[in-house]
């Protein structure tokens, strides 16, 4: 099978938005306000101003002011039927041989920005969010270094996906500096916690879906059902500090040591755009429970990878993973959720936790790169890392490949910047 959609925007060959992907995003264009909009190429399309000129007329669409709002989330609450309705219209609109909009000359004016005009922002108003950990190599890469190696995977492991409720009010888009944080540390050498900035500043590469559906208090979601409610994925960086982690992590978990700051992707892929990649999880043993259980290809085929790149210098790559590895899939991590009556809402977002491979180079975090620190990266300027530096910039990508289609993400971008004094 050959995919051989052509749009008649310039798209280049090794671009991550071709017109079978057609991601939403909130794009603020200068002089005017924040609007919906989606992607193709190097090409932003305003959907409020298509809108306007009654492209989107004939979809039965009740509120077309869910595509001039600042946020994404009236948009996703219109339901699959329509948002699918609308993306399927753009990708006729876009086509090469249809020349509808193309020779409309005014409203292409008014509609197309090239993507360096554009500033993005946050897609959506993050109504909750949830971070699991749910790759295996990376559960038991960490588990070798702080615990037994012979026991490295707690005992609940393999028999839930094991996840914490983060800090929505700190999710930022691609391009905001993040600062280093301070916090309570635990030298191995004093007696007593001290205070200042973390030491081990740290990545953590992730994806991240978002709910486009919700449900009620008391109601849960099936595994055969959870595609219904999810909308669409991000890259996710999961900023850590691993010195305050340590300290603090005994015995509920991680706090100020993740909710300083988490960097996503700006544009929102749809779970429909993703559908030709579906691939096989990895085979689950122990069996798990029976609403855990899943049918089909579970797991999407996304490559990833994570360059470093110091201050004035050229980035290094110095992870590539695939997100295919996890253990446990979306559906299972939604139904998990839910499973005890949780409601969730249109906007809640579900990090995948970090995705490491069974390769060194395609451990998803500084902590497994530098294997704690005892092993540090050399980078081509000839300087050394154990973890982040200040004024370094942290660069993710992802994308699917298939056949001749390529349907990606862009880059998570976030730059360490000094801690503040207190």
């Amino acid at each position: 099978m050959k995919f051989q959609n052509k749009s008649w925007i310039e798209v280049s060959a090794d671009s991550d938005f071709p017109i079978e992907n057609i991601p939403f995003g909130i794009i603020l264009p200068d002089g005017y306000k924040p609007q919906v909009a989606t992607r193709i190429g190097n090409t932003a399309v305003s959907l409020s101003v298509l809108s306007d000129y009654g492209y989107f007329d004939d979809l039965n669409i009740d509120d077309m002011s869910v595509f001039c709002e600042p946020v994404l989330n009236g948009f996703m609450a219109l339901g699959k039927k329509q948002t699918e309705a609308v993306r399927k219209r753009l990708m006729e609109l876009f086509n090469h041989n249809n020349s509808q909009l193309r020779n409309d000359r005014g409203v292409v004016d008014n509609a197309l920005f090239a993507i360096s005009e554009v500033e993005m922002l946050l897609p959506v108003k993050v109504t909750d969010y949830t971070d699991f950990y749910s790759s295996i190599e990376h559960a038991t890469n960490v588990g070798k270094m702080f615990r037994n190696p012979e026991n490295a995977l707690l005992p609940n492991w393999k028999h839930l996906p094991v996840g914490y409720h983060g800090r929505s009010s700190s999710i930022v888009v691609s391009g905001t500096g993040i600062l280093r944080p301070n916090g309570q540390l635990k030298p191995n050498d004093t007696g007593r916690p001290v205070f200042g900035p973390t030491k081990q500043m740290d990545f953590e590469l992730e994806m991240a879906f978002i709910t486009g559906k919700q449900t009620l208090l008391g109601e849960s979601i099936a595994t055969e059902n959870a595609d219904e409610y999810i909308f669409g994925m991000v890259i996710f960086n999961d900023l850590s500090a691993r010195d305050i982690q340590k300290w603090e992590y005994v015995p509920l978990g991680p706090f100020l040591s993740k909710s300083f700051g988490s960097v996503i992707s700006p544009w929102i892929v749809t779970l429909e755009a993703l559908a030709p990649f579906r691939v096989e999880g990895p085979k689950q043993n122990p069996p798990v429970l029976p609403y855990l259980q899943t049918k089909g290809p579970e797991n999407i085929d996304i490559n990833l990878e994570v360059l470093l790149q110091p201050l004035h210098k050229n980035p290094d790559t110095i992870c590539r993973s695939n997100f295919k590895y996890m253990y446990w899939n979306m559906r299972q991590q939604l139904a998990h959720q839910t499973v005890n009556g949780c409601n969730i809402n249109v906007g809640d977002m579900y990090a995948s936790g970090t995705i490491s491979g069974t390769e060194p180079g395609s451990y998803g975090s500084m902590l497994e790169l530098s294997w704690r620190g005892e092993k540090p990266l050399k980078l081509s300027d000839g300087s050394n890392r154990t973890f982040i530096n200040d004024d370094d910039t942290i660069i993710m990508r992802a994308h699917c490949q298939k056949e001749g289609l390529r349907v990606g993400f862009g880059e998570s971008v976030t730059k360490i910047l000094p801690a503040k004094k207190n």
